[in-house]
């Protein structure tokens, strides 16, 4: 009895193995189609790679593994034919662009990301854009998204092993052409924010990351996150709300706690009567600093924030700002991937002008994060705390860019276009297309 039961282990073990070996070789053979220089070939087989999941960009990234880590180590290596069937294909595969240097696969629909993320017990990081993730020209925060953050070693490790991805977009993102009429031409993007979410395995809205952040604290970010999903397990109803409220606060008391420090060098131009004094009560929901947009508190448990708002917006000016960011300098480096990145945008550059360039990004992205951190944040926070509105992702984000980033879906023209503004144009400037 114990041999035959030993015998059909054995042999359900070899078929099982058989089976995962002849799948792996498909995706290898899949990957190496993916490639082809006949199209209708390497479309086929991306699409395939695509319904896969992770796996299939996985097995795209290991079957060319040597020659993604050559373009990566030598960023300014030029781009052949095959290098650009290979990256097209990633960046199908995983949808976004520059998968090559992430390989991180996204969800574009909200429900298969739910779907992978209660199958695998993870997180989702939802990420809400202008434009689209695989642009070139997607909104700028979301370019940056993929420099600083997505092609960090530690952070594309954790994103690809810790969490379901999936982004999603707003609406288009308004681009811009300068032509100087002599054949020079300089295209961008003008306005738009991107925000990532954090949802728990069955899809609730724990935790929102506004704009961009400098990887030192978008990773400990995500670390405070994870405490607070492991916290949340196996709670329901009124406890896990409770738990949450209690993290919000206490998320927002850290960032009140943390400003305090840190304009303690500017204590000389903050009024009387709106100084903090040690002897107070320090309340986050009576100090916490907020968005300094015009959006305004609703609830009568945040209004005391609304001052602690202005008074913020009147002390900080853009010098404060630099100084208040500086204090902050060492708490992170751009990450050699993220660099490698930059120069190959920017094959021309002299490595003067790249060193001063890259010294100059880095300067703006440590002013975003503490924006976002003391501006943004606290507001979000206030509204997380609010549960309807919590529960329903879509109704939250609406709010998001209403009301934060100030792009309301209302406004067709994201504010570029004001009736109070003369430009001696015919129509304002304004060209529809019939």
């Amino acid at each position: 009895m114990n041999a035959k039961f030993s015998y059909l282990s054995l042999l359900l073990i070899i078929l099982f193995s058989t089976q995962v070996s002849l799948a792996n070789e498909s995706a290898a053979v899949l990957a190496r189609k993916a490639v082809s220089d006949d199209p209708a070939e390497a479309r086929a087989a991306i699409e395939e790679l695509r319904a896969l999941g992770p796996q299939g960009l996985d097995a795209l990234m290991t079957e060319h593994t040597t020659e993604i880590n050559r373009h990566i180590d030598q960023p300014l290596l030029a781009s052949g034919p095959e290098w650009l069937r290979l990256t097209h294909a990633l960046d199908l595969v995983g949808q976004q662009k520059n998968a090559f240097i992430s390989g991180l696969y996204w969800y574009t629909d909200l429900e298969d990301a739910k779907k992978a993320a209660r199958e695998s017990g993870k997180p989702i990081l939802s990420l809400r854009l202008l434009g689209n993730l695989t642009d070139e020209l997607s909104c700028a925060n979301s370019r940056f998204f993929r420099t600083v953050l997505y092609a960090n070693t530690q952070i594309r490790e954790r994103l690809h092993d810790r969490f379901v991805l999936h982004w999603k977009s707003v609406r288009p993102v308004p681009r811009i052409t300068v032509d100087f009429g002599d054949g020079r031409k300089l295209e961008s993007t003008v306005t738009g924010n991107s925000i990532h979410y954090i949802l728990d395995s069955d899809g609730q809205l724990i935790e929102a990351l506004p704009g961009l952040y400098d990887p030192v604290t978008f990773q400990r970010n995500l670390t405070d996150a994870d405490t607070l999903l492991k916290s949340l397990t196996g709670k329901v109803g009124r406890e896990r709300q409770v738990m949450l409220a209690a993290y919000y606060l206490d998320r927002m008391n850290k960032i009140s706690t943390s400003w305090q420090n840190d304009i303690k060098q500017f204590a000389a131009r903050v009024p009387e009567r709106l100084r903090v004094h040690p002897s107070q009560d320090f309340n986050a929901l009576s100090v916490a600093p907020t968005a300094v947009t015009k959006a305004r508190m609703e609830r009568p448990i945040t209004r005391s924030i609304t001052s602690a708002s202005d008074a913020l917006g009147r002390l900080t000016d853009e010098q404060a700002w630099r100084l208040i960011a500086a204090q902050h300098s060492t708490d992170w480096i751009l990450d050699q991937r993220s660099i490698a990145l930059i120069q190959r945008q920017n094959p021309s550059m002299q490595r003067n002008d790249m060193t001063r360039l890259l010294q100059s990004f880095r300067e703006s992205i440590r002013l975003d994060t503490v924006r976002n951190e003391y501006m943004l944040r606290p507001l979000l926070y206030s509204w997380l705390m609010r549960e309807p509105i919590r529960a329903d992702l879509g109704q939250f984000n609406d709010e998001v860019y209403t009301r934060l980033f100030l792009t309301p879906s209302s406004d067709p023209w994201l504010g570029l276009v004001s009736p109070e503004i003369y430009t001696a144009i015919d129509h304002g400037g304004v060209i529809k297309s019939q």
